[in-house]
């Protein structure tokens, strides 16, 4: 048996539910030891504390895509520094927005730098039922983290019915002929990826991503120190929701600490026991910096009190 630590890349766009679903796979690998690099593109992490398990390792890599440039350095550093902890599995949440096409060149850095200590068992791509076909035509990351995928699986297919479904999949297959495609309803799946070999079909080799420093996505932090109702943060996320790609974070609301997540055109809220210093969202853009305006302008008209945006 290989004495090698186990590497996935999860892919998906943002809000398709990776992090649902690695919550989901670190809770049934609750005796194995298990690490987590989690990238996302705003310099705060949200994600970080909802996966966080005792004990578990966990490495974030924010402000940017961890196949551009720009972090490249310090992913392969990361993957390094994670192979002398002897771990059985390692996770890459790679952010929505990344392209993994030069996946191979970090491996081989790796392989350089520390030998051949990592079984890359495949990237796992999470496909959003829901918003899916919508982003496929209007963002080439969707269609590369696709190509490059060695399973693909379908969230939130309870939110859609039969024929969108076939739809979803016929666009998949059109992208990558030869992949595995499951589906699943919250973050879950009937099908065990851990003890299936998802890359003895082919090794797509290695292209050059897409992502760069020049075409990095806006990010914005709004932070806010008070309280405000759950029907005042709606009308406000309803307001700019159209010019983001995702908003995430949490916020002290009437009803206690929410986890606040917008895709699409869907804002959710849960209840969360996560307390942070103060209220923070962290807000991707669609249309560049031209965002702030309509941030500041919204948040007057509907909250009237002074927040911080960065």
């Amino acid at each position: 048996m290989s004495n090698k630590t186990k590497l996935y890349l999860l892919t998906g766009f943002l809000g398709a539910g990776k992090t649902t679903f690695l919550t989901n796979v670190l809770n049934d690998l609750q005796t194995s030891k298990v690490a987590v690099i989690m990238n996302e593109f705003g310099k705060v992490g949200i994600d970080g504390p909802i996966v966080q398990k005792e004990g578990m390792d966990l490495v974030e890599l924010n402000s940017g895509s961890i196949f551009c440039s720009c972090l490249q350095l310090s992913f392969v550093s990361a993957l390094v520094e994670m192979a002398d902890r002897e771990m059985e599995y390692v996770f890459v949440e790679s952010s929505g927005l990344a392209d993994p096409s030069n996946i191979g060149e970090f491996l081989d850095s790796v392989i350089v730098a520390k030998g051949d200590v990592y079984d890359y068992s495949g990237a796992i791509c999470i496909v959003d039922g829901v918003n899916f076909l919508e982003q496929v035509g209007d963002i080439e990351t969707v269609e590369r983290q696709l190509k490059f995928a060695h399973l693909v699986i379908i969230s939130k297919v309870d939110l859609i019915d039969e024929e969108k479904l076939n739809r979803v999949k016929s666009k998949i297959r059109e992208i990558n002929e030869r992949v595995d495609i499951v589906e699943s309803i919250n973050g879950n799946i009937d099908y065990n990826f851990l003890e299936k070999n998802l890359i003895e079909k082919d090794w797509l080799g290695v292209e050059d991503t897409t992502n760069t420093p020049e075409n990095r996505p806006k990010t914005l932090t709004l932070k806010y120190d008070g309280d405000i109702t759950k029907k005042e943060l709606t009308q406000f996320l309803e307001i700019i929701k159209k010019d983001c790609y995702r908003v995430k974070g949490f916020f002290r609301l009437e009803d206690g600490w929410n986890q606040v997540d917008v895709v699409g055109k869907r804002i959710d809220y849960k209840s969360t026991d996560n307390e942070v210093p103060e209220s923070e969202l962290v807000i991707i853009s669609r249309i560049g910096p031209q965002i702030i305006r309509p941030i500041f302008n919204a948040w007057e008209e509907v909250v009237g009190k002074e927040m911080k945006l960065r």
